[in-house]
């Protein structure tokens, strides 16, 4: 596939640009205005404008239809991003180290590398991708990586946008390596909120601080408000063995975000609060802009033999939130 928009509307495109520091992006966009920007730098997801709204101008009489950024990019970071160093915000691929649990860098070391298009991916099954425009990515080890990780891979990343905006990103790592080895992976996503202390997610077979988060048989929900007021201070959990849907509610803009996961047994909730935010230079105070929900492997690492091959997939799709309250 490469990169490509399926047949069923050429309004679809797919195209790359230069970011600020001339690293390529991929662009996907679908008729009714949803977009996606890619960067290669990592494999990130550094853009996801899903809804659309009327924006009136009163001078020219008229109304239109402009779409509204779902996802979390620090302004300041634009501002200073340079690689190596990965860009806090968007989408960033956790592997095959997540968090400090090892002897890697922190959340390993595929978000701080170059990726690239992968115009041959082997066939990818289970995937429906009509009404979808859909761009592949490759990230394989280099010498010095090898020293670091003495692990022979392939890791294969399709990140999709369907025509009703929904996200997809599958991500495949295949053993190519006359040994086995084991890594943990997450999906560490910012979503982009109206203010932390008023949004966060729930389910009713476990309550957990105040009903902040609650568990159901097929669904976790994440009341952000609740937890926040609960906590008013740093939120870092991980929440093994959860259901394979998540909701996240932001009362205030009336939208949900809702997040369907396989082969990502964990979840990962994350956002540093106040002070915890004043000791990290590219985040300060829009904080509160701002969670962490990740889809993860966290507690039991992925254990692959030779020709093995795991895969994690993340769909995220943004609705109004009446339909969950």
């Amino acid at each position: 596939m490469g990169h490509s928009a399926t047949a069923w509307d050429q309004n679809s495109v797919l195209e790359v640009v230069k970011d600020w520091n001339g690293i390529d992006q991929v662009v996907l966009r679908v008729p009714r205005g949803a977009s996606a920007q890619v960067s290669l730098h990592g494999g990130q997801v550094v853009s996801w404008k899903n809804e659309r709204v009327k924006n009136s101008c009163s001078l020219a009489a008229r109304h239109e239809l402009w779409s509204i950024e779902m996802i979390f990019i620090d302004s300041f970071v634009q501002a200073m991003f340079k690689p190596p160093k990965a860009m806090r915000g968007g989408i960033p691929i956790c592997f095959p180290q997540f968090g400090n649990c090892g002897s890697l860098e922190q959340h390993g070391f595929a978000r701080n590398k170059m990726w690239s298009i992968d115009y041959d991916p082997p066939p990818l099954r289970n995937d429906d991708d009509k009404e979808k425009v859909s761009v592949d990515l490759l990230l394989k080890p280099s010498e010095d990586d090898l020293k670091c990780w003495p692990h022979c891979y392939e890791f294969r990343l399709r990140v999709s946008l369907a025509t009703n905006g929904v996200l997809t990103m599958i991500s495949r790592v295949r053993n190519i390596n006359g040994k086995p080895f084991s890594f943990s992976f997450a999906y560490h996503t910012y979503l982009s909120v109206s203010d932390i202390r008023q949004s966060l997610p729930t389910h009713k077979r476990f309550t957990e601080q105040g009903d902040a988060v609650t568990f159901e048989s097929e669904e976790m929900t994440l009341h952000i408000r609740n937890l926040i007021h609960v906590l008013a201070t740093l939120v870092d959990r991980i929440y093994l063995g959860s259901p394979n849907v998540i909701a996240v509610l932001d009362h205030e803009k009336k939208r949900t975000f809702l997040i369907k996961k396989k082969g990502l047994p964990d979840v990962v909730v994350w956002n540093p609060w106040e002070k915890k935010s004043k000791s990290i230079t590219d985040l300060g105070d829009e904080y509160k802009q701002m969670v962490c929900v990740d889809g993860a492997v966290v507690e039991r690492p992925i254990t692959l033999k030779p020709g093995e091959e795991w895969t994690g997939r993340l769909d995220i799709s943004a609705i109004p939130s009446t339909h969950f309250i």
